[in-house]
């Protein structure tokens, strides 16, 4: 009994440790080895050229080489007419058709999606296939993306020939949202698929590359590798991409960005401009500089060329260029500069004498004033001279004894009782009626006393004239008086 004791505890240990040993990775084989590595090694892109109908730019530094990973959330994407062709037959499990969806999600993540920006459209195939939805249905990302979440699987066939004819039949047409080839935008369609295609792919194939579609051939665990190149555009290592299985898919989606997108010295911060980065799209960029600025021979420095327009003068009302380079302060009408040389003060104009106004300023608040005019004169339209309405009261009417305003800007002359107009229609003269009295009173009548009457007359007239002068003249300083 005793020897049978060791095997009984050596049973007891084999059965603690056997769930340990199921645990554990079986042994590598030289077979398991092989199927792990990748179909197409990855290798550092380079720029390409453009297509017929142009293709996508591409950078160095793929993800897995140095500095990839870090430009890979800075660089800005292309406008693009991207069409998905997606495999749903029955080899691809619902968890694996969920990793391809993923896969696609991200990759829009890393495009600029809209109308005037990358477009998409997702064709879903098997053994029949499926337009799931157009390059102009969605103009954002998340609707895109919404769209992508919703596509089922056809679980049948994989008819990957009929779906590429029908990406070209029905997605990469102007009625359904692809620009035309004027536009230059490049057309690219993404196959993803895990087998070998049950039709005649590569005629196929050949004739959308002809048609200026680019091509790539994403293959998965059990994907047919001739097939993948058959549909690939060339250069083939930089169009088809392998991976071992669907739940390592989603890796793909960063070197898909690095394909796609144009690195952008603007948002990098290495464009070296002193103010201000534009960025001009392939990867290329100018500088410019801030108002007030101007660039100099260098094409990334600025100098300084206007200083007013800098704000930084401080003129509290107006800052006036100099031919130097310099500036000087102004002030507005009614204001005066003060000792600062930079803030202005409210002046009277009417006491400077700088006002312009013809007859009358009359100073108003806040430094302005505005002109007014003498009685029977009006103001004209530039608010500063005057024109005459009343001539009578300005004393220039020449009238010998009486000036009688017709209207706004006329007058004529009359003559006092016992006078008559001459032919000048500005002087009197006595009438005859009265030197008839004068006779008739005096019978002698004789020359010396008509001479003497006559004096007297002209005389008086002449007093009254002045008389009428004198009083005008007091009237018209009076009233000017009156108005200061």
């Amino acid at each position: 009994m005793l020897p049978l004791a060791p095997a009984r505890h050596l049973q007891r240990l084999l059965l603690l440790l056997l769930p340990l040993l199921l645990l554990l990775p079986p042994p590598a084989t030289p077979g398991s080895l092989a199927r792990r590595a990748p179909a197409v090694p990855p290798r550092p892109r380079t720029w390409g050229t453009r297509g017929p109908a142009g293709s996508p730019g591409r950078r160095p530094n793929p993800i897995g080489e140095p500095g990839g990973a870090h430009r890979a959330g800075v660089c800005k994407s292309r406008p693009l007419d991207l069409v998905f062709i997606i495999d749903s037959s029955r080899s691809v499990r619902p968890l694996e058709f969920t990793k391809v969806k993923t896969f696609v999600s991200q990759i829009i993540d890393t495009l600029d999606i809209g109308e005037a920006a990358t477009r998409v459209a997702v064709v879903n195939y098997a053994s029949t296939v499926k337009m799931e939805f157009q390059l102009h249905t969605h103009s954002d990302k998340q609707s895109v993306k919404q769209a992508v979440a919703r596509i089922t699987p056809l679980s049948t066939g994989t008819m990957s020939g009929l779906a590429i004819q029908t990406a070209m039949d029905e997605a990469f047409t102007v009625e359904a949202g692809a620009r035309r080839a004027t536009a230059n935008i490049p057309k690219v369609a993404i196959i993803v698929t895990d087998g070998r295609p049950q039709d005649q792919v590569n005629e196929v194939a050949a004739r959308a590359r002809a048609s200026g579609i680019e091509l790539y051939a994403v293959g998965v665990d059990r994907a047919d590798m001739e097939s993948l190149k058959m549909i690939a555009s060339e250069p083939l290592d930089e169009h088809i991409f392998y991976v071992e299985t669907y739940g390592v898919i989603e890796k793909l989606s960063s070197r898909f960005q690095e394909t796609f997108c144009a690195v952008d010295p603007c948002e990098l911060g290495t464009h070296q401009c002193q103010h201000v980065c534009v960025s001009d799209g392939e990867g290329s960029h100018h500088c410019e500089c801030s108002q007030g600025y101007t660039l100099n021979a260098d094409k990334k420095t600025c100098s300084a060329t206007d200083k007013c327009a800098l704000n930084t003068h401080g003129c509290e009302h107006m800052c006036v260029n100099d031919r130097s380079g310099a500036y000087h302060c102004a002030c507005y009408e009614g204001y005066a500069l003060n000792e600062d040389r930079k803030t202005c003060s409210a002046q009277d104009q009417c006491a400077f004498g700088t006002h312009g106004c013809q007859h009358i300023c009359v100073s108003d608040r806040a430094g302005s004033h505005h002109c007014e005019c003498y009685e029977g004169y009006r103001l004209n339209e530039d608010k500063h001279t005057c024109s005459v309405l009343n001539k009578c009261s300005l004393g220039t009417h020449d009238c010998q004894h009486i000036c009688v305003r017709d209207g706004p800007a006329s007058y004529h002359c009359d003559c006092y009782q016992g006078y008559t107009l001459n032919e000048d229609k500005k002087t009197c003269s006595a009438i005859e009626e009265a030197r008839r009295l004068i006779s008739t009173e005096d019978a002698c009548g004789c020359d010396a006393t008509l001479t003497f009457q006559e004096k007297v007359s002209t005389h008086l007239q002449r007093l009254n004239t002045k008389l009428d002068d004198i009083l005008e003249k007091l009237q018209v300083n009076e009233y000017g008086q009156g108005h200061r």
